[in-house]
């Protein structure tokens, strides 16, 4: 073999050897993070979801094992559920020592981040409905996050656009706390909108009360919100699945229904104008990335709102109401021309 050939492959395996080595150097000091998510509902479900799997986009590149911690809350509702599902995850906290936990919605940050506050283990909130002080997350040194404001007079105005004339609304929701929170918050907002009032608002425990309350609307109303529709239970105490709540409602109300999140248009409510659960997610995971990569307080990330609203129409429920929607609000949204169960 020539020298100069010798000389080049030596080279070349060294230059191999080195990479290699490098490799292994890098692979072996490369931190592998812990990051625990607890959502405060179940799984499959549209909006903890697409939480989470904008929270896992924006943190695509590095080395994360991921653990979920299933609340149910929603499936559950009750007080002695929530504690028990709080004590649990907050031993899985103990036991497995994440670096960073990423709790979703309401219930988890009742259960679970609030007993952590000002603590050395960082927090990423999102999907917080109610005044996160009612939490102690206001000020704290470890936790960050994405509130969701829900866009009320937005939402309204869009629901008028499609159906003109509608003023007067009732509001029926389960028990959540997170939704009774909520209907203050529409009745002190929709004040900014003249001639729109709320002449009724319930809160209800069971579906077939649900279903009565629908019925008594329907004459007295010109539209509602079905709010809270996760914690109904039927005649035996088991829980009513939202779907088989909205898909009751969409076939059995004539009245103009409204919401603010995207699978509930899925599911047959009119309209939306919703927070967007992969973009609330996206915002949590880049908080989440600043703290474990680069090195940031949560406190200096602090908690913001995420104040991008997607106009929704379910166009299926507009035809099935007798609604004619106009080429202005069906360019400027999102129309879904079926139900849900229809793709099925």
């Amino acid at each position: 073999m020539r020298p100069v050939i010798r000389i080049v492959l030596a080279a070349a395996a060294a230059l191999g050897l080195a990479g290699q080595a490098f490799a292994q150097q890098k692979a072996a000091g490369e931190k592998t993070y812990r990051v625990l998510y607890v959502m405060s509902y179940h799984s499959p479900m549209g909006w903890a979801d697409g939480q989470f799997a904008g929270f896992k986009e924006a943190l695509e590149g590095i080395p994360v094992e991921y653990r979920v911690f299933r609340m149910e809350a929603n499936r559950h509702r009750t007080e002695t559920w929530a504690v028990q599902k709080g004590r649990e995850a907050r031993e899985l906290i103990e036991a497995w020592k994440p670096d960073l936990v990423y709790a979703s919605d309401d219930d988890a940050q009742q259960h679970v981040t609030r007993h952590y506050v000002n603590k050395p283990l960082p927090f990423v909130v999102s999907g917080v409905n109610r005044d996160p002080a009612a939490y102690g997350l206001v000020g704290s040194t470890n936790v960050a996050g994405v509130l969701e404001p829900v866009h009320i007079v937005e939402t309204v105005r869009l629901l008028q656009a499609v159906a003109p004339g509608v003023r007067r609304f009732g509001i029926v929701t389960d028990e959540a706390p997170s939704m009774q929170a909520l209907v203050g918050q529409i009745r002190e907002q929709i004040k900014a909108i003249p001639g729109v009032e709320i002449v009724a608002a319930d809160t209800v425990r069971t579906f077939e009360a649900y279903q009565e309350v629908v019925r008594q609307y329907q004459d007295r109303v010109d539209a509602f919100w079905p709010l809270g529709v996760h914690g109904f239970v039927d005649a035996q105490g088991k829980g009513v699945p939202r779907e088989v709540v909205l898909k009751w409602t969409a076939e059995n109300s004539r009245l103009p229904d409204i919401a603010f999140w995207e699978d509930r248009v899925r599911l047959g409510t009119l309209v939306a104008v919703t927070v967007s659960p992969r973009q609330h997610g996206l915002a949590a995971g880049r908080m989440a990335r600043a703290i474990l990569v680069e090195g940031k307080s949560p406190a200096s990330l602090g908690l913001k709102p995420d104040v991008k609203g997607v106009p929704m129409v379910s166009l299926a429920r507009a035809n099935k109401l007798g609604l004619k929607v106009t080429s202005g609000v069906l360019l400027s949204a999102e129309v879904l021309e079926k139900f849900e169960w229809e793709k099925r």
